[in-house]
């Protein structure tokens, strides 16, 4: 651990959370319980002074994190092992903290080269009674190979304007996506998508309308025009938060690999 020239040291921390005891990761008002202000709080306690938490992603109330990454500054600096089991101990039992380190000052979390989203879609007739509000759940099948062959259209760089929620305050809604691939697991589907960046509730609006395909609504043909015609008008309703974790975040010297 090195002091920069503000005095402050520099940490960065991977936490994993529980989405639906909270409403979202950033701090609102008073009252309102976020991850982020939880996690302020008990820095603040360990640390003596006030502490802004900057998260790589802002998820919505109800949506989960496997692999979040934050950082903070303080001026009274601590060993990463004494952060993580001060913390653990200091924060609700939906926040885990898997590692602390300490890094450069130039690091920001924000500035992460790719996110990659996990959405899981239960389908089956009976609810989860150990997952209930961690999947989608769909009581009946889906397509599939529809499914997937709608999704291939979103690889590359694209406008994303059909998939950009009415209040997206981001400057363009050009993405670049690497990785957009189903695939069914046991009892679910499984989403996983990989970008550069996401526009507020992307993720969601993508799966809604690709459930359409799913149940045979839409066509993939019809998913594609809707994608390209950039008019979230066409979209179909936006999927619940429930199934939506933020699952890795990387960066040039780092990227979280697992718990433990």
């Amino acid at each position: 651990m090195t002091l920069s020239a503000s005095g402050l040291t520099r940490y960065r921390m991977t936490l994993e959370y529980d989405g639906g005891a909270f409403v979202g990761w950033q701090r609102q008002a008073p009252g309102l319980i976020t991850v982020q202000g939880v996690v302020e709080t008990a820095l603040a306690q360990l640390c003596g002074h006030p502490v802004l938490l900057v998260g790589a992603g802002r998820t919505d109330s109800g949506v989960h994190a496997l692999g979040q990454v934050a950082h903070f500054d303080t001026s009274r600096p601590r060993t990463p092992d004494v952060f993580l089991r001060a913390l653990n101990v200091m924060t609700p039992p939906e926040v885990s903290i898997l590692h602390v380190e300490g890094v450069a000052d130039a690091f920001n979390a924000r500035r992460a080269t790719w996110r990659e989203y996990l959405y899981r879609i239960l389908i089956r007739r009976p609810s989860s009674a150990l997952d209930r509000g961690r999947v989608w759940h769909h009581p009946g099948p889906l397509d599939l190979d529809a499914m997937i062959q709608a999704a291939s259209c979103l690889v590359g760089v694209h406008d994303f304007s059909a998939f950009r929620s009415a209040n997206c305050q981001a400057l363009t809604p050009i993405r670049d996506v690497t990785v957009a691939r189903l695939e069914q697991i046991g009892d679910e589907i499984h989403f996983l998508i990989r970008g550069n960046a996401f526009l507020y509730h992307m993720v969601r609006n993508i799966v809604g309308s690709l459930i359409q395909t799913g149940r045979g609504k839409w066509t993939p043909e019809r998913f594609q025009e809707v994608f390209f015609s950039k008019n979230h008008a066409l979209a179909a309703p936006m999927a619940p938060p429930q199934g939506l974790y933020l699952q890795r975040v990387h960066y040039k010297d780092f990227e979280w690999h697992g718990s433990g």
